[in-house]
């Protein structure tokens, strides 16, 4: 466009020149060799315009002839070169189908037309080819050779961290991840392959620097730079609680105002605060994270915020945490749990019985059958409750990866990765799959008064127990807690009546219980005994 508007310009200008001299007419006289030659000042004009473009024209044509073998050889040599890059194009195309005999053959004729020293794309391509062909310690080669080219290297250590990760070597896999971050920490595989690999080894002022790099670099959205920086200071913060308290209480608080919904960072800023005596600020902590979502671990750190507390003391700072989130299950529980330890039955029962009608899960049930235990010792209804907790669904925890852990964590024990773990109930159990093959009114929140019983049970050889009606004979079994009595160990005795399901010929043998199931009551007999099903 450049070059048409300054031909345009030469054009317009050369007219206006030859027009200003046509309107002023004059001659040029020349005295040569004795001899005058006047011609007028437009044809003199003419003829220097005429003789500039003849010498133009000539230097034209003599430099085409001069330069015509370099670029008749360029001409070729371009030919040539479009000619390999388009089979590289091809091959390329190939391996990204998944056809390994065409990308092989491609990458042999684009070899032949390119040098593979001016065109790095082929090492990638003759790479490809072998791991196709399923040839991957070809490729690994490959791939090392390409690491001494400054220009070919992050895409060796791409090729290497990717086999290493094929073959499970998460080490090599994380060291050619942190040579590839040195180079060029934009890389987002290398930097999140890094980032565990720091996290894991619990260098965190190494993970935070990375995680400030990645921010710097738009390598990933502030708010997910935000969210990896609040679970790294959280981790630190855990880390060091014991030992440096204020570091641990900063970070911590850091980490909660960069995500308000990140509980274990509340919970460990609160701990750090109790541990260095303020205890107002660590209680306003988690009463904002309370308002925010009831959570079992931040009604556990506000309870226990003093030590030295009595278990009314306990009760009260319950009571309050409950007032700040009311019809909640995580409130009741905690005021059950709290009135427990305090002796107050009564009120523990109420609030556990709430509990339960807002969210009927086990915990709720375990915690009754304490209460239970501790008020009255009343085994039978104790394993009502604790039938109820097996058929429940289960409490929420902490799980990453299909992995269930007591504690948060930063990173998933099962795949390292960051932010792995979430406050979500588990995979529901087995058990509570299977329909039992009579179905028994379901029993109201307070169980109704049940004989102690110390039952014996007995079942068909092949196992099958869900048909088993077992009627309770003898007295008593000594009391137990809540939490030994679990599910009902039965004694093998004789029993009166047996109602076995399967084969009838099989030979009936007692049987003990397992740990996961418990025993439910089921209906009167007709001599007036209480009878159980086993489930």
């Amino acid at each position: 466009m450049l070059r048409i508007l300054f031909f345009l310009v030469v054009v317009f200008a050369l007219g206006l020149g030859f027009a200003w001299l046509a309107d002023r007419p004059g001659d040029l006289v020349v005295t040569f060799g004795g001899y005058q030659y006047q011609v007028t000042l437009m044809v003199a004009a003419v003829m220097l315009a005429a003789t500039v473009a003849a010498i133009m024209l000539t230097w034209w044509l003599v430099k085409g002839i001069w330069r015509s073998p370099y670029l008749v050889s360029r001409y070729f040599r371009v030919r040539r070169r479009d000619r390999g890059y388009q089979a590289l194009s091809t091959g390329m195309i190939a391996a990204g189908a998944g056809d390994a005999a065409l990308a092989r053959a491609k990458k042999k004729e684009a070899m032949k037309l390119i040098s593979a020293d001016q065109e790095p794309l082929i090492h990638l391509l003759d790479a490809q080819a072998s791991l196709l062909e399923g040839d991957h310690e070809a490729a690994r080669r490959k791939f090392e050779a390409m690491l001494s080219d400054p220009e070919m290297r992050l895409l060796g250590l791409r090729g290497l961290y990717l086999e290493a990760e094929r073959l499970g070597d998460r080490a090599a896999a994380r060291h050619y991840a942190a040579r590839a971050v040195e180079a060029a920490p934009q890389l987002g595989w290398a930097a999140d392959a890094s980032l565990e690999e720091k996290t894991e080894a619990g260098r965190w002022d190494e993970a935070l620097r990375l995680v400030e790099a990645q921010k710097s670099t738009v390598q990933v959205e502030r708010d997910a730079a935000a969210r990896r920086r609040a679970v790294l200071l959280t981790a630190k913060a855990l880390d060091t609680l014991e030992a440096d308290p204020a570091g641990a209480k900063a970070a911590a608080l850091e980490a909660h105002r960069l995500a308000p919904d990140l509980v274990p960072a509340a919970v460990a800023a609160a701990r750090a605060a109790f541990r260095l005596g303020d205890v107002r600020k660590g209680a306003k902590v988690l009463e904002a994270a309370w308002k925010r979502e009831p959570h079992s671990e931040v009604a556990a750190a506000y309870v226990h915020a003093r030590p030295g507390d009595s278990t009314h003391d306990r009760l009260e700072r319950a009571k309050k945490l409950q007032s700040l989130r009311r019809n909640h299950a995580e409130s009741s529980l905690a005021v059950a749990r709290a009135a427990l330890d305090a002796g107050e039955f009564a009120l523990a029962r109420s609030e556990a019985e709430a509990a339960a009608r807002l969210a009927p899960r086990e915990g709720a049930y375990l915690l009754l059958a304490d209460i239970e235990e501790a008020a009255t010792g009343d085994q039978g209804k104790v394993r009502q409750w604790l039938g109820m907790a097996v058929r429940a669904p289960r409490d929420p925890a902490w799980v990453a990866d299909g992995y269930v852990a007591e504690r948060w964590a930063p990173i998933s024990p099962v795949t390292g990765r960051l932010d792995a773990f979430e406050w979500r109930a588990p995979g529901e159990r087995l058990g509570q799959l299977v329909e039992p093959h009579e179905e028994a009114s379901a029993p109201a929140l307070a169980p109704a008064p049940l004989a102690p019983p110390a039952p014996a049970v007995a079942a068909p050889a092949a196992g099958k127990v869900e048909d088993a009606v077992v009627e309770a004979a003898e007295p008593p079994a000594p009391a137990r807690s809540a939490a030994q009595a679990g599910p009902a160990e039965v004694v093998p005795a004789p029993v009166p009546d047996v109602e076995p399901s399967g084969d009838d010929d099989a030979e009936a043998r007692p049987i003990r219980l397992p740990d996961d199931p418990g025993v439910a009551p089921d209906e009167e007999g007709e001599d007036g005994a209480r009878k159980f099903r086993l489930f």
